[in-house]
């Protein structure tokens, strides 16, 4: 019988219980050479994509194999042990064969005419135990619907898409062929997605991790006291501010619920917030951080890859909605607070000593990597430059502390067991996302391979009869659905994947409407409205009233549309549309942290708030109403394609139609309101709302300041003297 040798895996990957066993020791220091691995392979190693998404891969599903046993936290014998052991070892070997032999697949084809891919025993091997992996990985990390959708993406190129009818009826394609696209096409298992992982993901979670071991969320916290410390109801803007701000070190809204939840939550029950609204305010602030430029979790890695938009832009479009939605949130802190009269003085005493130590190591690693990002450097390389700046740092505040008063620093100097610390959590922070964009790959192959894509995109332009919000409210229905069982960041992929095209045509059609009332001139653009089967094809060279444009663009087939459009729209224009489509779907896909019935950051909160789950979920949902304010005003605004004067006209009056959208949904300004002033504030908030309609915007705005100032009169008569 096995020796009873129970290994915990929240232990595992901690360097603190490197004592507790031999596994320890090894598990940590794969971690940290993992770690390194990729910093260096970043900077300095000039290898091949497909080895370095294949090293990538084997050295998460390594990890992933021993961190997430299929036996529980608990292997309570050496038997598991080795088991989980000796799958992780063969799954990395495989990715490394598959790497090893590309060549060799190549040769063997190319000598053997007239036949599909020549793979050997050993390829069939490595490559079915790997596509095994990545459905049996993802499943131990993120639960059953990514196995499903990679079960059926599979099935579908293989013989399932023969018996569907209408736009999903694809061709059924050899087992040897879907094995080589899945393994080696561009789209597939080593393609696009893993290069995202291997090469700007984990350094960002790397990067966190460094941020987090160096104090650096000390400081967001104590900054946060002094910024909204004296607000009435400031705790509760303490976790607004410092949320943001950690969004830019955790990349995932759960871990940002948690780390500054456990601090910011019962400070704002102790400051008078409803525990519920304590932990709404909470998840809705953490799932924020994942818009706050500059990291944005995953989501603007993935956008640069597949818009081919310079991920500085990417960045520097979203800073004035990243405002917005925080602002948002805080809104809806200031009418709570005046509605239950929360934020009695409570002690918001700042820690000096933390905030200075811990302000040196969050801002000049982050300042750099900002500059290093706008004078055109890849994401990769100043991750790694603002982890050295941040480590150098690190050593000048511990000198600092030295000469300077006793207390006046408090510095984590990163010497060698700080940067182990730091490497492990950021390597183990990151194992869910790598497992998860490989095993993505292949659903990802499979919809290029088929084409379902273009099918999807009919589907919803045939829904949505060309109507933007009908389609973006399909996309958010879609995204909430898939955000049941999917981590966000891969919501969103497959989203985009399949939705993007749609969306951006229809935002294009809106310029090839304006063309045809207007009347196309040229002969050969108007030539190509021959291709459609509708009388009023005949004259478009003559011009039509607006609503004839729109019935004329209705009838368009998907497959002509794509023909029209690059011909009578810029292309500046079309990858505009792109990008806007692509951060519509990136904040719609956030919304299932916050939205019941399935809402982990919203859960995670009300573990910590001590409130009910459902009901903190609904807190949540009702705070976090920027992620569907601000993508309308992404579809319908040129709140990211405009000058710098419309984006700024366009951000600061939607602030107040923001705040009067909250304060409808609460029924209170700063006082109570009746039917009247909701009315006012409904008509205030559409003029403030109105796209760059300077009279419109300023009526707007006053209406709601002048609701502001009636209800906080009506409020101060009922409270007694």
């Amino acid at each position: 019988m096995d020796q009873e040798t129970p290994v915990s895996r929240d232990r595992l990957l901690a360097p603190e219980a490197m004592r507790e066993s031999p596994w320890n020791v090894f598990m940590v220091c794969f971690a940290v050479l993992l770690g390194l691995w990729h910093v260096v392979t970043n900077v300095y190693l000039i290898e091949p994509g497909k080895w370095q998404n294949a090293i990538h891969f084997a050295g998460f599903a390594f990890l992933a194999s021993l961190l997430y046993s299929p036996v529980g936290s608990q292997r309570t014998t050496r038997t598991a042990w080795w088991i989980d052991l000796t799958y992780g070892t063969l799954v990395a070997a495989a990715a490394l064969w598959v790497a090893y032999a590309e060549n060799g697949v190549y040769e063997r084809s190319l000598a053997v005419t007239g036949q599909a891919w020549q793979f050997t025993i050993v390829d069939w091997a490595a490559g079915l135990l790997l596509i095994f992996a990545c459905i049996d990985l993802s499943r131990r990390v993120a639960g059953w619907v990514i196995p499903i959708l990679i079960i059926l993406s599979l099935s579908y190129i293989l013989f399932l898409g023969s018996y569907l009818p209408g736009v999903f009826r694809a061709a059924s394609l050899p087992l040897n062929d879907v094995m080589f696209r899945t393994l080696y096409n561009d789209e597939g298992m080593f393609g696009i997605l893993a290069g995202i992982s291997s090469t700007n993901i984990a350094l960002f979670m790397i990067f966190g991790g460094f941020l987090v071991v160096s104090g650096a969320s000390d400081f967001v916290i104590e900054l946060s006291k002094i910024v909204a410390g004296r607000i009435k109801g400031g705790a509760a803007f303490v976790a607004v501010l410092s949320s943001a701000l950690t969004g830019t070190i955790s990349g995932s809204a759960i871990a940002n619920t948690a780390s500054t939840g456990v601090i910011t939550i019962p400070l704002m029950k102790a400051n008078g917030f409803r525990p519920k609204f304590a932990g709404g305010v909470e998840a809705a602030a953490s799932t924020g951080g994942q818009l706050m430029p500059p990291i944005m979790g995953a989501g603007a890695f993935v956008m640069a890859s597949y818009t081919s938009i310079p991920y500085g832009t990417i960045v520097a479009v979203s800073v004035v909605p990243a405002f917005l939605y925080f602002l948002s949130v805080a809104f809806i802190v200031r009418i709570e607070a005046m509605k239950y009269d929360a934020g009695s003085e409570i002690d918001m005493t700042v820690d000096r000593g933390k905030l200075l130590s811990g302000g040196l190591v969050f801002i000049l690693p982050l300042t750099v990597m900002i500059w290093m990002l706008l004078t055109g450097v890849t994401p990769a390389f100043a991750a790694c430059w603002a982890i050295a700046t941040l480590i150098v740092t690190s050593w000048a505040t511990g000198l600092l502390a030295r000469v300077l008063p006793d207390g006046a620093f408090k510095p984590v100097a990163m010497g060698p067991v700080k940067i182990t610390e730091a490497l492990v959590t950021g390597v183990r922070s990151a194992i869910m996302t790598a497992i998860l964009l490989v095993a993505i790959g292949i659903m990802n192959n499979a919809i290029v391979t088929s084409g379902v894509g273009n099918g999807f995109s009919l589907m919803i332009a045939q829904w949505s009869q060309g109507s933007l919000v009908l389609a973006i409210l399909l996309i958010a229905l879609a995204s909430l659905v898939l955000g049941m069982g999917l981590p966000v960041t891969a919501a969103y992929i497959i989203l985009a994947i399949l939705t993007a095209p749609a969306l951006a045509g229809i935002m294009a059609d809106a310029l090839v409407v304006e063309q045809l009332v207007a009347g196309i001139s040229d002969p050969t653009q108007a030539a190509l409205f021959f291709l459609v089967d509708h009388p009023l094809a005949l004259q478009v060279g003559a011009g039509m009233s607006e609503s004839e444009a729109w019935e004329l663009v209705a009838a368009i087939p998907f497959e002509v549309a794509v023909t029209i459009r690059p011909v009578l729209v810029a292309q500046e224009q079309q990858i505009m549309f792109l990008l806007t489509a692509h951060l519509i779907i990136f904040w719609l896909s956030q919304d299932s942290n916050v939205t019941p019935p399935v809402c982990l950051a919203a859960f995670t909160a009300a573990g910590i708030a001590g409130s009910r789950p459902m009901a903190t979920g609904f807190e949540s949902w009702k705070i976090a109403k920027g992620l569907y304010i601000v993508p309308l005003l992404f579809a319908y605004t040129p709140l990211i394609s405009g000058t710098s004067v419309e984006i700024l006209q366009i951000g600061f009056f939607a602030l107040f139609g923001i705040y009067a959208t909250n304060a409808l949904i609460q029924f209170y300004s700063e006082g109570p309101i009746g039917p009247i002033t909701a009315v006012l504030l409904v008509a205030g908030a559409v003029g403030a709302y109105w796209p760059l309609n300077l009279a419109a915007n300023l009526a707007g705005a006053a209406i709601v300041v002048g609701v502001m100032l009636m209800s906080a009169r009506k409020r101060k008569a009922l409270v007694p003297a």
